[in-house]
Protein backbone atom coordinates (compact mmCIF):
# COMPACT_ATOMS: atom_id res chain seq x y z
CA UNK A 1 0.00 0.00 0.00
CA UNK A 2 1.61 3.30 -1.02
CA UNK A 3 1.84 5.78 1.86
CA UNK A 4 1.21 9.45 1.69
CA UNK A 5 5.04 9.92 1.66
CA UNK A 6 5.56 7.88 -1.26
CA UNK A 7 2.39 9.11 -2.80
CA UNK A 8 3.92 13.38 -2.50
CA UNK A 9 7.02 12.43 -3.40
CA UNK A 10 6.02 10.39 -6.60
CA UNK A 11 3.56 13.47 -7.70
CA UNK A 12 5.98 15.96 -7.28
CA UNK A 13 9.38 14.46 -8.93
CA UNK A 14 6.48 13.84 -11.55
CA UNK A 15 4.97 17.56 -11.75
CA UNK A 16 8.62 18.98 -11.29
CA UNK A 17 10.47 17.04 -14.14
CA UNK A 18 7.29 17.62 -16.86
CA UNK A 19 7.51 21.53 -15.32
CA UNK A 20 11.50 21.41 -15.91
CA UNK A 21 10.91 19.53 -19.70
CA UNK A 22 8.74 22.47 -20.26
CA UNK A 23 10.14 25.41 -19.53
CA UNK A 24 13.62 23.74 -21.44
CA UNK A 25 11.33 22.98 -24.34
CA UNK A 26 10.04 26.72 -23.90
CA UNK A 27 13.25 28.32 -23.49
CA UNK A 28 15.16 26.62 -25.78
CA UNK A 29 12.40 27.37 -28.47
CA UNK A 30 12.73 31.14 -27.63
CA UNK A 31 16.60 31.05 -27.51
CA UNK A 32 16.62 29.46 -30.57
CA UNK A 33 14.04 32.24 -32.53
CA UNK A 34 16.07 34.96 -30.94
CA UNK A 35 19.36 33.59 -32.38
CA UNK A 36 18.29 32.85 -35.26
CA UNK A 37 16.63 36.12 -35.58
CA UNK A 38 19.83 37.87 -34.69
CA UNK A 39 21.76 36.09 -36.93
CA UNK A 40 19.71 36.70 -39.84
CA UNK A 41 19.57 40.34 -38.48
CA UNK A 42 23.41 40.73 -38.88
CA UNK A 43 23.36 38.95 -41.91
CA UNK A 44 21.06 41.63 -43.77
CA UNK A 45 23.23 44.48 -42.17
CA UNK A 46 26.68 42.79 -43.90
CA UNK A 47 24.91 41.99 -47.04
CA UNK A 48 23.41 45.62 -47.35
CA UNK A 49 27.04 47.19 -46.16
CA UNK A 50 28.99 44.78 -48.86
CA UNK A 51 26.09 45.44 -51.81
CA UNK A 52 26.65 49.10 -50.90
CA UNK A 53 30.71 48.79 -50.98
CA UNK A 54 30.35 46.73 -54.22
CA UNK A 55 27.99 49.68 -56.07
CA UNK A 56 30.58 52.18 -54.97
CA UNK A 57 33.22 49.89 -56.68
CA UNK A 58 31.64 48.44 -59.87
CA UNK A 59 30.43 52.26 -60.17
CA UNK A 60 33.93 53.84 -62.47
CA UNK A 61 35.74 52.24 -59.30
CA UNK A 62 34.46 54.52 -56.89
CA UNK A 63 36.61 52.86 -54.32
CA UNK A 64 39.23 51.31 -54.99
CA UNK A 65 39.81 47.45 -55.33
CA UNK A 66 41.73 47.69 -52.06
CA UNK A 67 39.69 49.49 -50.27
CA UNK A 68 36.77 47.34 -51.44
CA UNK A 69 38.49 44.10 -50.60
CA UNK A 70 39.59 45.66 -47.01
CA UNK A 71 35.70 46.70 -46.59
CA UNK A 72 34.49 43.03 -47.36
CA UNK A 73 37.27 40.74 -45.86
CA UNK A 74 35.90 43.27 -42.42
CA UNK A 75 32.37 42.72 -43.12
CA UNK A 76 32.47 39.66 -43.08
CA UNK A 77 34.92 39.31 -39.87
CA UNK A 78 32.84 41.68 -37.64
CA UNK A 79 29.39 40.09 -38.84
CA UNK A 80 31.39 36.58 -38.36
CA UNK A 81 29.96 35.21 -41.63
CA UNK A 82 31.37 34.06 -45.10
CA UNK A 83 29.99 36.56 -47.88
CA UNK A 84 30.41 35.65 -52.02
CA UNK A 85 29.63 38.08 -54.85
CA UNK A 86 27.60 36.77 -58.17
CA UNK A 87 26.96 38.56 -61.05
CA UNK A 88 23.91 39.42 -62.22
CA UNK A 89 23.45 36.05 -63.70
CA UNK A 90 24.34 34.32 -60.85
CA UNK A 91 27.79 33.70 -61.41
CA UNK A 92 30.52 33.80 -58.64
CA UNK A 93 33.05 36.35 -58.67
CA UNK A 94 33.99 36.71 -55.51
CA UNK A 95 34.56 35.64 -52.30
CA UNK A 96 35.56 36.99 -48.65
CA UNK A 97 38.11 34.68 -47.98
CA UNK A 98 40.17 34.85 -50.53
CA UNK A 99 39.23 38.21 -52.61
CA UNK A 100 42.27 37.69 -55.00
CA UNK A 101 41.22 34.19 -56.31
CA UNK A 102 38.48 31.35 -55.17
CA UNK A 103 38.43 28.24 -56.36
CA UNK A 104 34.53 28.49 -56.63
CA UNK A 105 35.17 31.14 -59.42
CA UNK A 106 32.45 30.50 -61.68
CA UNK A 107 30.27 28.71 -60.09
CA UNK A 108 26.86 29.62 -61.08
CA UNK A 109 22.84 30.37 -59.49
CA UNK A 110 20.50 28.31 -62.05
CA UNK A 111 17.59 28.86 -60.63
CA UNK A 112 15.95 31.66 -62.79
CA UNK A 113 13.35 31.91 -60.01
CA UNK A 114 15.47 33.04 -56.84
CA UNK A 115 17.51 35.38 -59.36
CA UNK A 116 14.29 37.59 -60.47
CA UNK A 117 13.01 36.82 -56.12
CA UNK A 118 16.44 38.62 -55.21
CA UNK A 119 16.15 41.40 -58.01
CA UNK A 120 12.38 42.28 -56.92
CA UNK A 121 13.42 42.25 -52.87
CA UNK A 122 15.76 43.97 -50.43
CA UNK A 123 17.31 40.86 -48.72
CA UNK A 124 16.21 37.20 -49.68
CA UNK A 125 16.39 34.42 -46.71
CA UNK A 126 16.49 30.95 -46.66
CA UNK A 127 18.48 28.39 -45.29
CA UNK A 128 19.87 25.07 -46.66
CA UNK A 129 22.60 23.31 -48.72
CA UNK A 130 24.47 25.20 -51.04
CA UNK A 131 25.41 22.49 -53.39
CA UNK A 132 29.09 23.05 -54.95
CA UNK A 133 29.82 26.33 -52.59
CA UNK A 134 29.53 24.81 -48.67
CA UNK A 135 29.27 21.32 -47.01
CA UNK A 136 26.68 22.23 -44.36
CA UNK A 137 23.47 23.37 -44.42
CA UNK A 138 23.79 27.51 -43.72
CA UNK A 139 21.04 30.92 -42.92
CA UNK A 140 21.54 32.50 -46.31
CA UNK A 141 20.92 36.25 -47.35
CA UNK A 142 20.96 37.51 -50.55
CA UNK A 143 21.09 41.27 -51.43
CA UNK A 144 20.98 43.01 -54.51
CA UNK A 145 23.73 44.94 -56.03
CA UNK A 146 22.36 47.95 -58.11
CA UNK A 147 23.59 50.63 -60.07
CA UNK A 148 23.94 53.88 -58.36
CA UNK A 149 22.38 52.02 -54.92
CA UNK A 150 18.69 52.27 -56.77
CA UNK A 151 19.12 51.54 -60.37
CA UNK A 152 19.12 48.14 -61.94
CA UNK A 153 20.85 45.01 -60.33
CA UNK A 154 24.58 44.59 -61.05
CA UNK A 155 25.39 41.54 -58.65
CA UNK A 156 24.32 39.87 -55.69
CA UNK A 157 25.75 39.54 -52.41
CA UNK A 158 25.14 36.38 -50.69
CA UNK A 159 26.17 36.03 -46.95
CA UNK A 160 25.92 32.94 -45.31
CA UNK A 161 26.86 31.25 -41.48
CA UNK A 162 26.85 27.82 -40.53
CA UNK A 163 23.19 25.94 -38.88
CA UNK A 164 25.80 24.91 -36.42
CA UNK A 165 26.39 27.82 -34.46
CA UNK A 166 23.74 28.21 -32.95
CA UNK A 167 22.98 24.26 -32.32
CA UNK A 168 26.53 24.80 -30.56
CA UNK A 169 25.39 27.38 -28.49
CA UNK A 170 22.33 25.56 -27.65
CA UNK A 171 24.29 22.94 -26.66
CA UNK A 172 26.37 24.92 -23.74
CA UNK A 173 22.98 26.30 -23.04
CA UNK A 174 21.21 22.65 -22.60
CA UNK A 175 24.07 21.49 -20.63
CA UNK A 176 23.93 24.53 -18.54
CA UNK A 177 20.31 24.09 -17.83
CA UNK A 178 20.93 20.30 -17.02
CA UNK A 179 23.04 21.42 -14.00
CA UNK A 180 20.93 24.02 -13.06
CA UNK A 181 17.61 22.00 -13.48
CA UNK A 182 19.24 19.03 -11.22
CA UNK A 183 20.54 21.03 -8.32
CA UNK A 184 17.23 22.46 -8.40
CA UNK A 185 15.55 19.17 -8.48
CA UNK A 186 17.86 17.85 -5.84
CA UNK A 187 17.27 21.38 -3.27
CA UNK A 188 13.13 20.89 -4.20
CA UNK A 189 13.41 17.07 -3.40
CA UNK A 190 14.96 18.05 0.32
CA UNK A 191 12.77 20.50 1.06
CA UNK A 192 9.92 18.58 0.70
CA UNK A 193 11.86 15.73 2.33
CA UNK A 194 11.60 17.43 5.41
CA UNK A 195 7.67 19.10 4.88
CA UNK A 196 6.31 16.07 4.10
CA UNK A 197 8.15 13.83 6.81
CA UNK A 198 7.29 16.28 9.22
CA UNK A 199 3.63 16.51 8.14
CA UNK A 200 3.65 12.76 7.69
CA UNK A 201 4.39 12.61 11.84
CA UNK A 202 1.21 14.59 12.85
CA UNK A 203 -0.94 12.06 10.60
CA UNK A 204 0.90 9.08 12.32
CA UNK A 205 0.70 10.59 15.67
CA UNK A 206 -3.37 10.97 14.79
CA UNK A 207 -3.30 7.10 13.19
CA UNK A 208 -1.95 6.28 16.70
CA UNK A 209 -3.96 8.83 18.64
CA UNK A 210 -7.35 6.48 17.10
CA UNK A 211 -6.04 3.70 17.50
CA UNK A 212 -5.63 3.27 20.70
CA UNK A 213 -9.25 5.44 21.18
CA UNK A 214 -10.70 2.51 19.20
CA UNK A 215 -9.13 0.25 21.49
CA UNK A 216 -10.70 2.26 24.71
CA UNK A 217 -8.82 4.82 25.49
CA UNK A 218 -11.05 7.47 25.57
CA UNK A 219 -9.27 10.23 27.02
CA UNK A 220 -6.41 9.86 24.05
CA UNK A 221 -6.38 13.00 22.40
CA UNK A 222 -4.24 14.15 19.56
CA UNK A 223 -1.03 16.72 20.17
CA UNK A 224 -1.23 19.54 17.72
CA UNK A 225 2.15 20.09 17.24
CA UNK A 226 3.51 24.19 16.45
CA UNK A 227 3.86 25.62 12.87
CA UNK A 228 1.87 22.72 11.90
CA UNK A 229 -0.52 23.07 8.80
CA UNK A 230 -3.80 24.36 8.74
CA UNK A 231 -5.13 21.63 7.59
CA UNK A 232 -3.22 19.39 9.98
CA UNK A 233 -4.19 21.61 12.97
CA UNK A 234 -8.01 21.59 11.73
CA UNK A 235 -8.02 17.90 11.34
CA UNK A 236 -6.38 17.28 14.77
CA UNK A 237 -9.07 19.63 16.34
CA UNK A 238 -11.70 18.04 14.64
CA UNK A 239 -10.44 14.43 16.12
CA UNK A 240 -10.01 15.77 19.40
CA UNK A 241 -13.58 17.55 19.50
CA UNK A 242 -15.08 14.20 18.17
CA UNK A 243 -13.22 12.12 20.87
CA UNK A 244 -14.58 14.18 23.63
CA UNK A 245 -17.75 14.00 22.13
CA UNK A 246 -17.69 10.07 21.95
CA UNK A 247 -15.84 10.25 25.94
CA UNK A 248 -19.53 12.21 26.85
CA UNK A 249 -21.39 10.10 25.14
CA UNK A 250 -20.17 7.15 26.16
CA UNK A 251 -20.06 8.54 30.20
CA UNK A 252 -23.40 9.30 29.62
CA UNK A 253 -24.25 5.85 28.30
CA UNK A 254 -22.84 4.39 31.65
CA UNK A 255 -24.26 6.79 33.28
CA UNK A 256 -27.49 5.96 32.20
CA UNK A 257 -27.33 2.06 32.09
CA UNK A 258 -25.81 2.98 36.44
CA UNK A 259 -29.16 5.36 37.08
CA UNK A 260 -31.71 3.03 35.28
CA UNK A 261 -30.32 -0.26 36.79
CA UNK A 262 -30.41 1.81 40.32
CA UNK A 263 -33.77 2.82 40.07
CA UNK A 264 -35.10 -0.42 38.75
CA UNK A 265 -33.34 -2.26 41.87
CA UNK A 266 -35.39 -0.46 44.37
CA UNK A 267 -38.76 -0.89 43.39
CA UNK A 268 -38.33 -4.84 41.94
CA UNK A 269 -36.90 -5.68 45.44
CA UNK A 270 -39.38 -4.01 47.34
CA UNK A 271 -42.33 -5.97 45.17
CA UNK A 272 -40.00 -9.33 45.27
CA UNK A 273 -40.00 -9.04 49.02
CA UNK A 274 -43.91 -8.22 49.87
CA UNK A 275 -45.18 -10.90 46.80
CA UNK A 276 -42.62 -13.68 48.42
CA UNK A 277 -43.82 -12.61 52.14
CA UNK A 278 -47.31 -13.10 51.11
CA UNK A 279 -46.50 -16.62 49.09
CA UNK A 280 -44.59 -18.03 51.84
CA UNK A 281 -46.82 -16.64 54.39
CA UNK A 282 -44.36 -14.73 56.35
CA UNK A 283 -46.98 -11.57 55.94
CA UNK A 284 -49.85 -11.59 58.26
CA UNK A 285 -53.43 -12.02 56.53
CA UNK A 286 -53.91 -8.03 58.08
CA UNK A 287 -51.44 -6.77 56.52
CA UNK A 288 -50.64 -8.39 52.78
CA UNK A 289 -53.56 -5.52 52.02
CA UNK A 290 -50.97 -3.17 52.82
CA UNK A 291 -48.23 -4.64 51.30
CA UNK A 292 -50.40 -5.00 48.17
CA UNK A 293 -51.02 -1.52 47.92
CA UNK A 294 -47.27 -0.58 48.10
CA UNK A 295 -46.82 -3.81 45.16
CA UNK A 296 -49.29 -1.59 43.21
CA UNK A 297 -48.00 1.80 43.96
CA UNK A 298 -44.05 0.25 42.87
CA UNK A 299 -45.48 -0.90 39.88
CA UNK A 300 -47.04 2.32 38.49
CA UNK A 301 -43.36 3.66 39.68
CA UNK A 302 -42.52 0.82 36.73
CA UNK A 303 -44.36 2.23 34.23
CA UNK A 304 -43.77 5.61 34.63
CA UNK A 305 -40.05 5.13 34.40
CA UNK A 306 -40.94 2.80 31.41
CA UNK A 307 -43.19 5.36 30.21
CA UNK A 308 -41.08 8.57 30.64
CA UNK A 309 -37.54 6.46 28.62
CA UNK A 310 -40.16 5.79 26.26
CA UNK A 311 -41.03 9.55 25.50
CA UNK A 312 -37.28 9.91 25.49
CA UNK A 313 -36.18 7.89 23.15
CA UNK A 314 -39.36 9.07 20.84
CA UNK A 315 -38.20 12.94 21.14
CA UNK A 316 -34.55 11.66 20.33
CA UNK A 317 -35.88 9.90 16.95
CA UNK A 318 -38.11 12.82 16.02
CA UNK A 319 -35.55 15.02 16.79
CA UNK A 320 -36.53 18.92 15.79
CA UNK A 321 -40.82 19.07 15.91
CA UNK A 322 -42.08 18.52 11.83
CA UNK A 323 -44.13 21.47 10.98
CA UNK A 324 -46.72 18.58 10.27
CA UNK A 325 -47.46 18.03 13.76
CA UNK A 326 -48.14 21.88 14.77
CA UNK A 327 -50.77 23.70 15.31
CA UNK A 328 -51.88 27.51 16.25
CA UNK A 329 -53.02 27.81 19.91
CA UNK A 330 -53.71 30.14 22.66
CA UNK A 331 -50.78 29.67 25.23
CA UNK A 332 -52.90 31.00 27.94
CA UNK A 333 -55.98 28.34 27.25
CA UNK A 334 -52.73 25.57 27.73
CA UNK A 335 -51.37 26.88 30.53
CA UNK A 336 -54.77 27.61 32.07
CA UNK A 337 -56.08 24.20 31.31
CA UNK A 338 -53.00 22.25 32.71
CA UNK A 339 -52.79 24.40 35.80
CA UNK A 340 -56.66 23.31 36.33
CA UNK A 341 -55.68 19.66 36.60
CA UNK A 342 -53.28 20.35 39.40
CA UNK A 343 -56.35 22.05 41.94
CA UNK A 344 -56.30 18.74 44.12
CA UNK A 345 -52.74 18.75 45.25
CA UNK A 346 -52.17 22.61 45.37
CA UNK A 347 -55.64 22.36 47.91
CA UNK A 348 -54.06 19.44 49.50
CA UNK A 349 -50.67 21.49 50.50
CA UNK A 350 -52.47 25.02 50.55
CA UNK A 351 -50.74 26.54 48.06
CA UNK A 352 -50.91 30.50 47.24
CA UNK A 353 -51.25 30.19 43.18
CA UNK A 354 -50.37 33.86 42.00
CA UNK A 355 -51.36 33.99 38.13
CA UNK A 356 -50.07 36.43 35.58
CA UNK A 357 -51.34 36.44 32.07
CA UNK A 358 -52.88 38.53 29.60
CA UNK A 359 -56.64 38.90 28.99
CA UNK A 360 -55.96 38.68 25.34
CA UNK A 361 -55.51 35.20 23.87
CA UNK A 362 -51.41 35.05 22.53
CA UNK A 363 -50.93 32.52 19.97
CA UNK A 364 -48.38 30.62 19.10
CA UNK A 365 -47.43 27.87 16.64
CA UNK A 366 -46.12 24.62 18.26
CA UNK A 367 -46.77 21.09 18.64
CA UNK A 368 -50.25 21.55 21.53
CA UNK A 369 -49.54 18.31 22.92
CA UNK A 370 -45.83 18.40 23.53
CA UNK A 371 -46.07 22.18 25.40
CA UNK A 372 -49.50 20.58 27.29
CA UNK A 373 -46.84 18.14 28.65
CA UNK A 374 -43.96 20.66 29.64
CA UNK A 375 -45.99 22.49 31.66
CA UNK A 376 -47.49 19.52 33.22
CA UNK A 377 -43.85 18.41 34.14
CA UNK A 378 -42.66 22.24 34.97
CA UNK A 379 -45.91 22.42 37.62
CA UNK A 380 -45.62 19.05 38.62
CA UNK A 381 -42.36 19.92 39.96
CA UNK A 382 -43.17 23.21 41.40
CA UNK A 383 -45.96 21.79 42.90
CA UNK A 384 -43.72 18.77 44.39
CA UNK A 385 -41.25 20.48 45.76
CA UNK A 386 -43.46 24.15 47.19
CA UNK A 387 -43.91 23.25 51.34
CA UNK A 388 -47.29 23.55 52.76
CA UNK A 389 -48.73 27.02 52.57
CA UNK A 390 -46.52 27.88 49.93
CA UNK A 391 -46.35 30.34 46.80
CA UNK A 392 -46.69 29.05 42.77
CA UNK A 393 -46.42 31.25 40.22
CA UNK A 394 -47.35 31.60 36.86
CA UNK A 395 -46.36 34.23 34.43
CA UNK A 396 -46.92 34.44 30.74
CA UNK A 397 -45.59 37.31 28.79
CA UNK A 398 -44.57 38.47 25.16
CA UNK A 399 -41.86 40.10 23.42
CA UNK A 400 -39.82 40.76 20.54
CA UNK A 401 -41.96 37.96 18.78
CA UNK A 402 -41.68 35.19 21.41
CA UNK A 403 -43.86 33.83 24.36
CA UNK A 404 -41.90 33.93 27.15
CA UNK A 405 -43.85 31.07 30.05
CA UNK A 406 -42.51 31.35 33.53
CA UNK A 407 -42.68 28.86 36.56
CA UNK A 408 -41.59 29.67 39.78
CA UNK A 409 -42.13 28.46 43.29
CA UNK A 410 -41.00 28.47 46.57
CA UNK A 411 -38.69 26.38 48.67
CA UNK A 412 -34.82 26.08 48.86
CA UNK A 413 -32.61 27.59 46.94
CA UNK A 414 -31.26 25.29 44.36
CA UNK A 415 -27.12 25.00 44.81
CA UNK A 416 -25.70 27.36 41.97
CA UNK A 417 -23.45 24.43 41.41
CA UNK A 418 -25.91 22.16 40.38
CA UNK A 419 -28.55 24.49 38.20
CA UNK A 420 -26.29 23.20 34.41
CA UNK A 421 -27.48 19.52 35.41
CA UNK A 422 -31.08 20.03 36.22
CA UNK A 423 -31.72 18.52 32.68
CA UNK A 424 -29.69 15.65 32.98
CA UNK A 425 -31.79 12.50 32.69
CA UNK A 426 -32.06 10.98 36.47
CA UNK A 427 -30.64 14.48 38.23
CA UNK A 428 -32.10 14.57 41.23
CA UNK A 429 -30.64 16.67 44.04
CA UNK A 430 -31.05 14.11 46.78
CA UNK A 431 -28.28 11.98 45.68
CA UNK A 432 -29.57 9.39 48.23
CA UNK A 433 -33.07 9.55 46.17
CA UNK A 434 -34.51 9.05 49.73
CA UNK A 435 -37.08 11.44 49.17
CA UNK A 436 -39.48 12.42 45.99
CA UNK A 437 -39.99 8.71 45.39
CA UNK A 438 -42.57 9.52 42.76
CA UNK A 439 -40.08 11.32 40.61
CA UNK A 440 -37.18 9.51 38.45
CA UNK A 441 -35.09 12.73 37.16
CA UNK A 442 -36.40 12.19 33.93
CA UNK A 443 -39.55 14.99 33.68
CA UNK A 444 -37.31 18.21 33.12
CA UNK A 445 -34.51 16.32 30.37
CA UNK A 446 -38.22 15.83 28.31
CA UNK A 447 -39.20 19.17 28.86
CA UNK A 448 -35.75 20.44 27.45
CA UNK A 449 -35.73 18.20 24.85
CA UNK A 450 -39.05 18.98 23.62
CA UNK A 451 -38.80 22.80 23.93
CA UNK A 452 -35.38 22.29 22.16
CA UNK A 453 -37.30 20.11 19.21
CA UNK A 454 -39.19 23.31 18.69
CA UNK A 455 -35.92 25.24 18.31
CA UNK A 456 -36.42 27.31 21.56
CA UNK A 457 -34.84 28.28 24.75
CA UNK A 458 -35.31 27.66 28.43
CA UNK A 459 -33.45 28.61 31.52
CA UNK A 460 -33.48 28.71 35.43
CA UNK A 461 -32.56 30.54 37.91
CA UNK A 462 -32.56 30.28 41.71
CA UNK A 463 -32.47 32.86 44.19
CA UNK A 464 -33.71 33.87 47.60
CA UNK A 465 -35.62 30.50 48.38
CA UNK A 466 -37.38 31.23 44.66
CA UNK A 467 -36.82 28.60 41.60
CA UNK A 468 -38.20 29.69 38.21
CA UNK A 469 -38.44 28.17 34.91
CA UNK A 470 -39.28 29.89 31.92
CA UNK A 471 -39.01 28.65 28.15
CA UNK A 472 -39.80 30.30 25.28
CA UNK A 473 -42.25 30.29 22.18
CA UNK A 474 -42.87 31.58 18.73
CA UNK A 475 -45.51 34.87 19.22
CA UNK A 476 -47.59 34.35 16.14
CA UNK A 477 -50.71 36.69 15.53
Amino acid sequence: MKTTFSRTVVTFTLILLVVLLLVSLSFQVLVKNHLTDQTIDNLKNCGSTVAQAAAAYYADNALSERDFFVQLSVSAEIAQADVVICDANGRLVLCSDAPLGCVHQGLVISNANYLKQVASQSHVVSSGLISGLYEDSRHVVSTAIRQSGTGPMIGIVLVSAPLTASSVFMQRFLDNYISLAVLVALAAFVVLLIYTKKSNHSLRDMAKTATAFGHGNLQARVQIPHGAPLEIQELALAFNNMAQALEKSEYQRKEFVTNVSHELKTPMTTIGGYVDGILDGTIPEDQQEHCLQIVSSETHRLSRLVRGMLDISRLQDQGEIPESQKTRFDVCECVGKTLITFEQKINQKSLHVAVDMPDLPVFTRASEDAITQVVYNLLDNAVKFCPEKGHLGVKVRFGNRKVYVSISNDGLTIPPQELPFLFDRFHKLDKSRSENRDGWGLGLYIVKTIICGHGQDISVSSADNVTEFTFTLPLVN
